[in-house]
């Protein structure tokens, strides 16, 4: 509360002096001693109150924002970082740093950064992606030499909202020699949490044959992949992690099987949590396979038959694409606290399944 006091010497009619000497917010600090200011027709002696607003520090941003940068487009929600896009000079896009419940930092930060207490194996396992290791005989999964590269075209949507924001994208999947085999259509939605306990996203592709004909060949070296923090990983000096999908099947023995889930917990920072990947029930050979390891990476496969079933026809597992047609693939990552039974995994399949089942 000021107290009018008189009106200064010279003032403009309606601008008056301010008693200083009452408690100020400490917002309001910055304030002058004295302040003269239009009060239209207030007179002296009258009681009134002023409210300062601290501008140093605004409102965060409600919702989910994307901003696009130089070579990546920034995902927060609600001002706070969730991921980052990388897209421009990279062997193929991906998700880095992945940020799920309570600020944990869900995946290995190599080889984009270098911090103590990480394995270097697999350079090629950024965070998290979408690659294969067979296409029309070219490598997209490695980064060894004469690997083929998936090459960002151009956006065709980048949008923020309140409920979820929206990233689309078009890419040529380009041989060591220049060729382009295929290209692709792709769509992350992320969505804002129900709740500070979880974070969820879809992840969509749409693979085609446009330039010919596209075998998707049977290997163990694909699909759509994570490689989670040290610290959850099953083995190794920090680990403390495991491993279960939809049909009760745990840890080691979860590689190669197939299941419509799967889920992979363990410690960031302390607290228990966890990454499901669900596999959409319209997807080519659901459920799908699960190259799924000891070390952190974790990656639905529908393609690595032979691999995981550990038979003689190299090409058991190969999936042709005609030339001129497409082919749809479509996960949700269900980010949560605590382990599979805590955060309700199943459930929460069922709900994927229910919610997408008219799209």
């Amino acid at each position: 509360m000021v107290t009018i006091l008189s009106r200064p010497p010279g003032g403009p009619s309606g601008a008056f002096c301010i008693d200083p000497s009452p408690p100020r917010p400490h917002s309001a600090q910055t304030m002058l001693r004295t302040l003269q200011f239009l009060l239209g027709g207030f007179s002296v002696g009258t009681v009134c109150a002023l409210a300062a607003e601290d501008q140093s520090s605004p409102p965060a941003k409600a919702g989910v924002q994307i901003v696009q940068l130089s070579d990546r487009l920034r995902v927060e929600i609600d001002g706070k970082l969730f991921t980052e896009y990388f897209y421009r000079d990279v062997p193929r896009p991906y998700c880095y740093p992945v940020i799920g419940p309570g600020e944990a930092a869900m995946t290995r930060n190599f080889p984009m950064k270098n911090v103590p207490d990480e394995e270097h194996d697999h350079p090629h396992h950024r965070s998290l992606w979408f690659a294969h290791g067979a296409i029309n005989g070219q490598d997209f999964w490695s980064e060894a030499s004469g690997f083929g590269k998936t090459v960002h075209d151009r956006f065709t949507e980048i949008s923020s909202g309140r409920e979820s924001g929206v990233i689309r994208s078009h890419n040529n999947w380009v041989a060591a020699d220049g060729t382009v085999v295929l290209t692709d259509d792709r769509t992350l939605q992320i969505y804002y949490p129900a709740s500070a306990h979880e974070r969820l996203f879809d992840f969509d592709i749409t693979l085609h044959a446009s330039n010919g004909e596209v075998t998707l060949g049977d290997t163990k070296e694909g699909t759509m992949a994570m490689r989670l923090a040290e610290t959850m990983r099953l083995k190794g000096k920090v680990g403390h992690g495991h491993i279960v999908n939809s049909a009760g099947v745990r840890d080691d023995a979860t590689w190669g099987k197939r299941a419509e889930w799967c889920d992979y917990y363990g410690p960031v920072d302390g607290k228990i949590v966890g990454a499901a990947i669900f596999d959409h029930p319209q997807n080519p050979r659901h459920p799908t396979w699960w190259h799924v390891r000891d070390y952190g990476l974790f990656a639905a496969n529908p393609f690595g038959r032979h691999d995981f079933e550990k038979l003689k026809d190299k090409s058991a597992g190969n999936l042709v694409i005609p030339a001129g047609q497409s082919l749809t693939f479509r996960y949700r990552f269900y980010l949560h606290e605590g382990d599979e039974q805590q955060a309700k995994v199943a459930a929460r399949y069922q709900d994927y399944v229910k919610a997408t089942a008219e799209k």
